[in-house]
């Protein structure tokens, strides 16, 4: 793909907000993603996020820094390195067909933003966000760059002062977190949860991280913008975390847990994140979508635009399942895949880290 000069010696900033809002989408941001794979486990899934949070950082640096010295155009190049070419091609296609199915839980995720809030069909939302999706992609790389970083800042503030606020009006009590652990979460325990959460995850991240790394400025950035951006995430989960523990039996009976908390403060408070949590859910479709059709166009030169235009088409219908089920069942299954990718990016740190670093 030819991309805009602009795209070249990309910064620390855009590296970091970037990798955030590749990651914070629907599920992040909603609290779905967090209740399911952390709230769930009570104090374990403290513990869960830090683990989560170092396994950002250290697999997100690693991945770019593989990116730039492979000057990667997608995933493909950083797989086939750091796992082999078998193994490596299985890699490929868990995460060329997650990206398809996660574009599809984001526009899902959009759906719901429309029902729970406005009382809306859902059909509303998921239509509305599969065409700025498709449009924002058709503009490359700098489109999606720009779109990502312009909204993680707001979201990430809108974050912090709903957790701030729901602390101080209801502080947490041990009652509270022992009913969060009675709910069963998606793994047999915490720690298994935070790395299938950081492996799915980094599934999506790579499609937009290897082909980011390309891009880096020379020296520290990639190492800064790996720390912010997993900082950011680590910080963010925690606080969704805290938020919906404060108000657990509510949050484990609704699509979207941080609509209903943010609606406890003001309906205006609610109908702010609302927008926030729909731009936020866009940013992930967007790269999503980006990272799919970069894989695709890979193996067929010359047909971006349609494939762009057939894998938004295709991920509406896909929507249609619903957003908390997505989540249930796809994201879990993928992570378990996804660890494939995780084993063999250590291997490459420790026995091919010469050839790179």
């Amino acid at each position: 793909m030819n991309e805009s000069s602009t795209t070249k010696n990309v910064g620390v900033f855009k590296i970091s907000a970037t990798y955030i809002g590749t990651i914070v989408g629907a599920g992040f941001a909603s609290g779905q993603e967090v209740f399911q794979f952390f709230t769930s486990y009570g104090m374990g899934g403290i513990w869960g996020i830090l683990l989560a949070t170092l396994l950002f950082f250290f697999y997100g640096y690693l991945i770019l820094l593989l990116g730039l010295k492979l000057q990667a155009e997608s995933h493909v190049k950083v797989v086939r390195f750091s796992n082999g070419k078998i193994i490596g091609t299985i890699i490929d296609i868990i995460i060329t067909v997650f990206l398809f199915g996660a574009l599809a839980a984001m526009i899902a995720g959009a759906g719901a933003i429309f029902q729970q809030q406005f009382n809306i069909s859902p059909l509303f939302g998921t239509l509305i966000m599969g065409i700025i999706t498709l449009l924002t992609v058709l503009t490359g790389i700098t489109g999606v760059i720009n779109a990502i970083s312009y909204v993680v800042p707001v979201l990430l503030g809108s974050v912090l002062f709903i957790t701030i606020y729901s602390l101080t009006k209801n502080p947490l009590t041990q009652e509270e977190i022992q009913v969060a652990s009675e709910f069963g979460g998606v793994a047999p325990n915490w720690f298994i949860s935070a790395i299938n959460y950081a492996s799915y995850n980094l599934v999506i991240a790579i499609a937009i991280l290897a082909p980011l790394g390309a891009k880096a400025k020379p020296g520290k950035t990639i190492f800064w913008g790996a720390l912010l951006g997993g900082l950011g995430l680590g910080v963010g989960v925690l606080a969704i975390n805290f938020s919906i523990l404060t108000s657990i039996s509510e949050s484990a009976s609704v699509e979207v847990p941080m609509i209903a908390i943010a609606n406890q403060i003001s309906p205006i408070v609610q109908l702010v994140f609302a927008v926030v949590l729909f731009a936020e859910v866009y940013t992930t479709a967007v790269g999503n979508l980006y990272g799919f059709v970069s894989r695709i166009s890979y193996i067929k030169q010359g047909f971006r635009k349609p494939i762009i235009i057939g894998a938004t088409v295709a991920a509406f219908g896909v929507s249609q399942l619903g957003f908390s089920t997505m989540v249930e069942y796809l994201y879990p299954a993928v992570g378990y895949g996804g660890m494939l990718l995780l084993i063999g990016l250590g291997y490459s740190w420790i026995f091919k880290r010469k050839k790179f670093v």
